[in-house]
């Protein structure tokens, strides 16, 4: 039985993941969801304009009323800006896990974000949802993700090979996992180095 919680704020050393509001427009166009090959690694499409991004926040804010409705801006306490997202995207309540989707704007990436992001809500889920497994995929073109995922110490269960058509190219979709068990063992590494 999971206990859902919604999207609560949670603090890391130099992030703050909290829910998303409408003065994020700015920073989130600036960016990341401008971006074509930010928005294209993950699957997203390209939200050029203020009002494009006004109706991706309706969706984001309208659903924060549901309990088990996990999506994070990536504030970087330095600036205050949201330089990214982090969601449980998929939320699997019968069985037990949960699928994680991230992305950092470029001039942030190769900093660690992604990864102390993806460490704080995988200790989310965890801990606080009691989530039995985290999932997260990447397209194995996605370099900086899979450097993420190895930081994180997700366990490779598979490729989907030629899934994803992209620039006149087939991509094959890398899956990885983390179970409860194998949580325990990561935290206190994580924990150790730093």
């Amino acid at each position: 039985m999971l206990t859902h919680t919604g999207t609560n704020t949670i603090i890391t050393e130099r992030l703050i993941l909290r829910r998303f509001e409408y003065s994020d427009d700015d920073a989130m166009l600036k960016y990341w969801v401008a971006d074509e090959k930010i928005q294209s690694l993950y699957s997203e499409p390209v939200y050029s304009t203020k009002e494009a991004v006004k109706e991706l926040l309706d969706k984001y804010i309208g659903s924060y009323g549901k309990d088990d409705y996990y999506r994070w801006a990536v504030i970087e306490k330095k600036t205050g800006e949201c330089i990214g997202q982090i969601a449980y995207f998929l939320v699997d309540s019968k069985n037990h896990f949960a699928e994680i989707e991230y992305c950092i704007g470029s001039a942030f990436q190769c900093k660690g974000y992604a990864t102390e992001a993806a460490k704080a809500v995988i200790t989310y889920g965890f801990d606080n949802i009691g989530l039995h497994k985290v999932q997260i995929c990447t397209k194995t073109i996605n370099i900086p993700s899979k450097r993420v995922i190895e930081k994180c110490g997700f366990t490779y269960e598979g490729t989907l090979r030629d899934f994803f058509y992209m620039n006149n190219e087939y991509v094959g979709r890398l899956y990885f996992s983390m179970l409860r068990n194998e949580y325990e063992q990561n935290k206190s590494q994580w924990e150790a180095s730093s």
